[in-house]
């Protein structure tokens, strides 16, 4: 089963929607819930996107991170996801010059279990990550993201900077996710 953690993205309910209409057997639990729940009952995490910057949801999906790492467990980060992820394995992020918002084309550049070639994603953001740490790969960029998509290693830890419950190749990005084992 998958675990969909909630950090309060506007694009949340797009999410839990989409893992629905998949078919994908998942839960969903807010982020201030997830230290109450048992994670030897997920063999997946996906980490949504969040609206506000919140010490406790930091530390939460940084554990979670962590957690992923150290089990092998398969873990997508999203937007805020990704710079959580990014953050907690040695990366940095910076705030845009300007927002991004709305669909704009990624290029993959690297084999990888989600997608390949130009997929159209859908960007709402004004933070991005800006280095990763040295174990981490690029898979995807952008003209105004290097680290669209990039991955840990050779483990199956994603982050996507864009939100794909809100695009059709995004849809598939993550039902190539929500079937890795």
């Amino acid at each position: 089963m998958l675990l969909v953690v909630d950090n309060g993205s506007v694009y949340t309910s797009s999410l839990l929607e989409c893992m629905q209409s998949l078919g994908v057997d998942f839960e969903h639990h807010v982020f201030s819930d997830v230290p109450q729940v048992d994670l030897d009952n997920y063999s997946s995490i996906i980490l949504s996107g969040r609206r506000k910057n919140d010490a406790q949801m930091n530390a939460t999906n940084s554990k979670l991170v962590l957690h992923s790492l150290d089990k092998g467990k398969p873990l997508l980060g999203i937007c805020y996801g990704a710079e959580i992820l990014a953050l907690t394995l040695g990366g940095t992020i910076k705030k845009m010059p300007s927002q991004r918002h709305g669909l704009h084309q990624v290029q993959v550049m690297e084999n990888n279990p989600l997608c390949n070639g130009k997929i159209n994603a859908f960007e709402s953001h004004s933070y991005m990550v800006s280095t990763l740490g040295s174990f981490f790969i690029q898979i995807a960029s952008s003209d105004d993201c290097k680290f669209e998509i990039f991955r840990y290693d050779n483990k199956n830890i994603f982050g996507t900077q864009f939100h794909p419950e809100m695009s059709a190749d995004g849809k598939l990005l993550l039902k190539q996710f929500s079937n890795i084992k």
